[in-house]
């Protein structure tokens, strides 16, 4: 999608990369205005006490759940939305704004610019592993590197795995906002980790093991992942019992059952 409204550029990079595709009809580009137009606008969903899920309907994109936690010293906007307006600013704005925008990887950057310049400018930080992968440049772009806390509390983790840079948030009441980096199943009792969900490129055991240890290096109960997905209790256990079957088939472990 392009924000501006300029003229779209020759491909799209991210969605040309083996960990996403682009379909047979070949890439559509639209602007965040044509879209206001069509009646598109983010609707906003209290999922526990301070945090809240923002869904673009319809769908644009991959159809992303943005979250905004709220804390006494600030919120915290986790991989925004690809649409924005002034219905949803204004939503955001009544939940006590954003003091800081993050993203868990580039396949969520969504309208992250259009999203700052709509709040008053907070920063929108990307991990400098992934750095590159920015399609718009903006003033407020703030590369960051390892474990930071935004906000009392609020702590953003470089994990790796789905991208270099892959990041979690993790929250000090007991919850992990995990993008994909940690993707929660159906069952909401199971996880899973890939360098590709669409196109189903595994990671390594090492590299599983890895992240699971890093995301369960601390104590959490709930997880959020970026399409809705939810493990709502013993999360961590999820993560740490999902591992542990991951690296057991892609090591062979289970192959007598093949």
């Amino acid at each position: 999608m392009d924000e501006t409204g300029e003229r779209p550029p020759a491909a799209c990079p991210i969605c040309e990369d083996e960990r996403q595709y682009v379909p047979p009809t070949g890439q559509e580009w639209t602007t965040l205005q044509r879209l206001q137009r069509d009646g598109e606008r983010v609707v906003v969903t209290e999922l526990e006490p301070d945090l809240y899920g923002l869904r673009s309907e319809p769908r644009v994109g991959i159809g992303q759940q943005s979250i905004l936690l709220r804390t006494p010293e600030g919120n915290l906007l986790w991989d925004p939305t690809g649409y924005v307006d002034e219905a949803a600013a204004a939503a955001v704005q009544d939940l006590g704004g954003a003091a800081v925008i993050a993203t868990s990887h580039p396949h969520m950057f969504g309208a992250q610019v259009s999203w700052s310049r709509m709040l008053g400018d907070p920063p929108v930080l990307v991990n400098a592993a992934d750095r590159h992968w920015v399609q718009r440049e903006d003033a407020a772009i703030r590369s960051w590197t390892g474990e930071i806390e935004v906000l009392p509390g609020v702590t953003l983790r470089t994990v790796g795995g789905h991208f270099p840079g892959s990041a979690v948030v993790h929250w000090d009441r007991g919850v992990v906002l995990s993008g994909d980096t940690v993707f929660p199943g159906p069952s909401q009792k199971w996880v899973t980790f890939q360098r590709s969900y669409p196109n189903d490129i595994p990671l390594s055991a090492a590299v599983v093991r890895r992240v699971a240890d890093t995301v369960c290096d601390r104590p959490f109960d709930r997880m959020y992942g970026n399409l809705g997905n939810v493990v709502p209790q013993d999360a961590r256990e999820a993560v740490l019992r999902s591992a542990e079957r991951y690296i057991g088939w892609v090591s062979g472990a289970f192959d007598h059952l093949t």
